[in-house]
């Protein structure tokens, strides 16, 4: 079995921050038609979505219940659950924000459709990757 650094687990976040803070600003600008609103409302998701992402890494890191599964049934269940609670955090901002629910709604309804297909793509390619794991001789000889 592999085992992940927690170093992986922050880098992935970051990438993930990068891809889904663009995603949010340009669906703000387009929804509003306000670039500065747009920035606003993804620049405050750095804050927010960086914790929460670590913590769901964190979270499904140490779910024992899906190790055995298929890496794409995994992968699913992790957007599916992350996206769950990214939208809702987007929503909420969205609101507070602008001061206005629709546009929270709006930009959360759109973010369900942009960034599952985003976070399915950045899971795989995560999955393909080396960075962050530990080696098996390397845990041999701590245990020893």
């Amino acid at each position: 079995m592999k085992k992940f650094s927690r170093k992986r687990h922050i880098a992935k976040a970051v990438t993930w921050r990068i891809i889904g803070t663009l995603d949010t600003i340009l669906l703000g600008w387009l929804m509003t038609g306000k670039l500065e609103l747009g920035l606003s409302i993804g620049f405050a998701e750095l804050m927010t979505k960086m914790v929460l992402y670590y913590l769901h890494e964190r979270a499904w890191y140490n779910l024992n219940v899906f190790k055995q599964h298929n890496s794409r049934v995994r992968h699913i269940l992790k957007t599916i659950t992350w996206r769950f609670i990214g939208t809702l955090d987007t929503m909420f901002l969205g609101w507070f924000i602008s001061g206005k629910a629709e546009v929270g709604l709006t930009i959360g309804a759109m973010e369900l459709f942009t960034k599952m297909a985003l976070y399915y793509m950045h899971e795989r390619l995560w999955y393909r990757s080396n960075f962050g794991l530990i080696k098996q001789e390397t845990l041999q000889t701590e245990k020893e």
